[in-house]
């Protein structure tokens, strides 16, 4: 039996916003609430007339969160990392054809900023994005010029005989790290390239900066690993299949090749756990909310509880607060989790 209650709720809010009603019956996730708010003048979830915006950045400074933090080489970082790919424009957003669009329409300079401020204010010290995106690199000059402290792990995608320019680029942004994309973690490895991401992890350190290797396949840090490369944390995918658009058993390609369809990072949870358990690495984990799909309620603390050391997650900034409050929860819970904190 189809359950039409999700719909009849939205209905119900687009005809009281039409009217200029926003009842409270209504509002049936953030995204509805934040849109509510905005269009009856208040605040977005969590905003305080305190909340950093890009225009008093220089108050982030200042600001003391409570997120816990852990360490990779001379890196202390929180827990809970500011993903990338939504500042610079990229989704996976299934078969939408405007979100990216909509997203660099959203995302702003000035609303960056105001993200990147309201995680410092959520003791939330660390983002991932890629260099080579100069209008994202500009950006956190001129926050940090603000008196922004976010730092930056740099996501690259180099060819493999360009590694040391991209490193490079990197360490000369100013970044704090470098990690390996994921499609090029996993392509390199189908390709039995080891090598390769060896010389980018020794490149990264004879640079100064932590170095990583991102994947969606398991296969990646597993050669890695048997391949005696060292690299100072893993960023790998993991999150449950509980979400409506999961793998399906006929689904057999690879991430990399399943953009297509785009429905799922991680195609076997319970493997990656069970081989990270013995791993003696950081752990920074992505897609843990299946890009959207998985609340944070449930993301978190099933990657939490389940040996991740790092949560990377994008988010917009009306979700920030609500992100970290869970975030911290879900790390207290899991301090007697079964694989050792690393980091």
């Amino acid at each position: 039996m189809r359950d039409d209650r999700g719909h009849d709720s939205r209905r119900r809010f687009l005809k009281q916003s039409a009217a200029g009603a926003l009842g409270a019956a209504a509002i049936t996730s953030m995204e509805e609430y934040a849109l509510a708010a905005h269009r009856s003048g208040g605040p977005a979830p969590g905003a305080t007339a305190s909340s950093p915006t890009a225009t008093d950045v220089k108050l982030a400074p200042g600001s003391k969160g409570t997120t816990p933090t852990g360490r990779i080489g001379n890196v202390t970082m929180s827990r809970l990392i500011c993903g990338g790919n939504l500042i610079s424009g990229f989704a996976h957003s299934r078969d939408l054809i405007y979100v990216s669009q909509l997203l660099k329409s959203y995302f702003t300079a000035e609303k960056i900023m105001e993200t990147w401020a309201r995680s410092e204010a959520q003791g939330i010290d660390t983002m991932i994005f890629g260099p080579s995106d100069e209008r994202a690199s500009k950006i956190y000059q001129d926050y940090r010029k603000r008196g922004g402290r976010m730092q930056c792990i740099g996501q690259l995608g180099p060819a493999k005989d360009d590694i040391a320019d991209h490193v490079r680029q990197a360490a000369d942004a100013g970044m704090v790290g470098t990690v390996l994309i994921g499609n090029y973690g996993d392509k390199w490895t189908r390709e039995d390239s080891v090598e390769a991401i060896g010389e980018f992890v020794e490149r990264s350190k004879a640079e100064g900066l932590i170095a990583g290797v991102g994947g969606h396949e398991l296969r990646t840090p597993m050669m890695v690993e048997a391949a005696g490369i060292a690299p100072d944390f893993y960023m790998k995918t993991l999150h449950s299949l509980d979400y409506w658009s999961h793998q399906r058993p006929d689904q057999e390609k690879e991430v990399i090749d399943n953009y297509a369809i785009d429905n799922y990072w991680c195609r076997e949870p319970d493997a990656v756990i069970a081989f990270m358990e013995d791993v003696k690495r950081p752990w920074l984990a992505y897609k843990v909310l299946a890009a959207g799909a998985i609340h944070p309620k449930m993301g978190f603390p099933y990657a939490f509880a389940n040996g991740v050391d790092f949560c990377v997650v994008g988010m917009f900034d009306f979700q920030v607060d609500a992100d970290a409050a869970i975030a911290r929860k879900a790390i207290s819970q899991a301090a007697k989790r079964k694989r050792a904190w690393y980091g």
